[in-house]
């Protein structure tokens, strides 16, 4: 179909709402990471409840794996059963919860996610418009996304006037996750698009865990863009750069099979491996020139 369907507008608004007041008492308050993932969760419980989920991942190697073998009706409303799908569920939950703490931890530099939103939202309007796709209803809505975002950049560009904050760093995330998934589980596609991101907050949650012993959620000023900065780069260099990856994966993945995607993944991974070799080559040899 190419209209959304009106279920999942209401699962979106009501998500998109929860995001919003969390993000408010969070920077009213500055919650601990404990209390601050409890609206992302439920936020993704109700776009999960109104019906929107990864049902399916295209194997890159032909067909399709299925995440919905085992289904249970909870309840039935308006003559609309809703189930609760294994997998797809945990899955679909991952996913968002991923989408939103990446553009969550991404928001350290004035304009970066605001920029990044932008091009996310335009290639998954472009994907929706494809006429095998065939989806207007979410072209329309993505292109409202990239609208809004791309209006705020202005005000949000180094030295920024206005900020995202907590509601708005996530919800940027929330919604392209749920646009990649009503998009026809888009999901390799947004990956690429914010692919840098998503394995820069996977090392840094890891090196948390793994190396420092503390939680993950903790901020400081190891992220791949903060590194960048420390070497030298200026502020609207590393924004103009990591925008420039996002856009090039992005657009790649328009004209890509799932086979091809599967490369592309694998190059943006390659990237990210000779980005962070080379920081890490860079900051010891600062620090030798400085001793």
């Amino acid at each position: 179909s190419s209209n959304i369907a009106t279920k999942y507008l209401i699962g979106i608004f009501f998500g998109g709402l929860v995001i919003m007041i969390g993000g408010f008492l969070d920077d009213r308050w500055h919650w601990k990471p404990g209390k601050q993932i409890i609206f992302p969760v439920l936020a993704a419980f109700i776009v999960i409840a109104s019906g929107i989920g990864i049902t399916f991942i295209t194997n890159p190697f032909g067909g399709q794996i299925h995440l919905d073998g085992w289904q249970r009706i909870l309840f039935w409303f308006q003559g609309i059963p809703y189930r609760l799908t294994l997998p797809a569920d945990v899955f679909t939950l991952l996913w968002l919860l991923g989408m939103m703490y990446t553009t969550k931890f991404l928001d350290g530099l004035d304009g970066l996610v605001s920029g990044v939103t932008v091009i996310g939202g335009l290639v998954i309007a472009a994907l929706a418009l494809d006429p095998i796709v065939h989806q207007n209803g979410t072209a329309l809505l993505a292109l409202i996304l990239a609208g809004a975002f791309f209006g705020f950049i202005p005000w949000n560009w180094h030295p920024a006037k206005i900020f995202l904050g907590e509601g708005g760093s996530i919800f940027a995330g929330f919604m392209l996750g749920v646009l990649a998934i009503i998009s026809g589980s888009k999901v390799t596609t947004t990956l690429l698009v914010v692919g840098i991101p998503i394995l820069d907050t996977l090392w840094v949650i890891l090196r948390r865990i793994f190396w420092e012993h503390r939680s993950p959620f903790a901020g400081d000023r190891k992220h791949l863009h903060h590194r960048l900065l420390d070497l030298g780069f200026s502020h609207r260099a590393v924004v103009l750069m990591l925008y420039f990856l996002a856009a090039y994966f992005g657009i790649t993945a328009l004209f890509l099979q799932s086979s091809g995607k599967l490369i592309a993944l694998l190059i943006l991974s390659g990237t990210m491996v000779l980005l962070g070799a080379g920081l890490v080559y860079g900051y010891w040899k600062r620090k030798s020139h400085s001793m």
